[in-house]
């Protein structure tokens, strides 16, 4: 069974493009380039051979691993989202209460992160520490050297 994980329609549109991508162009080519090891003759001491097919079930892992993502994908229809909590596309400031840094996150499903741009995945410890907080609530972070704690500032979509 596949796993339920939540997208916008553009995160869902790109996942869709890079897997037509993969199975339109990529696919041929790897089978393009075993046919053209294949020609050079015996297989059993031809090393392109062997890095094609290596090359080819690669490129088949991530095809399935990318049609089992988009099986258990589902759109997030924005407007009937709840602003007073912190879910999914929400957008957060938050205050380092150690250093009183301030940052603004999106929370977004793991295949759209993208920390440079200030999407960061609801899977990762901030992301889970801030889900389902309101306003003024303090979320508590657990990382590796102890616990980090951010206030909660504004909350918009």
């Amino acid at each position: 069974m596949s796993k339920v994980s939540y997208y916008t329609e553009e995160g869902l549109k790109k996942l869709r493009a890079e897997l037509r991508q993969l199975k339109d162009i990529e696919r041929p080519n790897a089978s393009k380039a075993i046919a053209e090891a294949r020609d050079k003759g015996d297989l059993s001491e031809n090393a392109e051979y062997d890095a094609a097919k290596e090359a080819q079930g690669m490129l088949e892992m991530k095809i399935s691993k990318l049609e089992e993502t988009l099986a258990g994908a589902r759109v997030i229809d924005e407007s009937q989202l709840d602003n007073s909590k912190v879910l999914v596309l929400s957008t957060v400031r938050i205050k380092n209460q150690a250093n009183d840094m301030e940052m603004t996150y999106t929370l977004v499903a793991d295949g759209e992160a993208d920390l440079a741009t200030g999407r960061l995945s609801v899977n990762s410890p901030i992301g889970k520490g801030l889900l389902g907080k309101s306003v003024g609530e303090v979320a508590e972070v657990q990382v590796p050297n102890g616990v980090i704690k951010f206030d909660v500032l504004e909350i918009t979509r």
